[in-house]
């Protein structure tokens, strides 16, 4: 994980380390670090889930990803791709705390200014999805 750190682009190095930090600080017990896809990852561990993720057998179930583009930093949270109360509540938070319009796909929050991070709302948000709640969570939207 270090090595990914110290190859991000200098001008997002801090801030990026920092995102670390804050997911890891706020991120509830169950999750494990790991890199998946490129990115520097938090999943619910094949121990905890074996049926792992339906896209990928065999492959621990993903949960937030951290990745340092050339544009931008970025936060992917499948919490609020699959649930909409969760992602309601960001975006007024966001909204409530950001001067800057919400930069968002489906599940990937992107920073393009880092001055904009807010790292408080990122560590609340990352607190509210237990590994029971995400998987309950997955396990309900594959079966509608």
């Amino acid at each position: 994980m270090s090595e990914y750190i110290e190859q991000v682009d200098e001008k997002w190095r801090a801030d990026f380390a920092k995102l670390v930090d804050v997911v890891e600080s706020n991120l509830p017990d169950g999750f494990e670090r790991t890199m998946q896809y490129g990115m520097i990852s938090y999943v619910v561990p094949l121990s905890t889930y074996p049926k792992g993720y339906h896209v990928t057998p065999n492959t621990p179930l993903p949960f937030i990803s951290l990745a340092a583009q050339k544009q931008h930093l970025a936060l992917y949270h499948m919490g609020v791709y699959a649930d909409e109360a969760l992602l309601a509540w960001f975006q007024e938070e966001y909204a409530k705390s950001v001067p800057t319009k919400l930069n968002m796909g489906k599940s990937c929050i992107r920073f393009t200014n880092a001055k904009n991070i807010p790292f408080d709302l990122i560590g609340e948000l990352v607190s509210k999805m237990t590994p029971a709640e995400w998987i309950a969570k997955y396990e309900g939207e594959l079966n509608k």
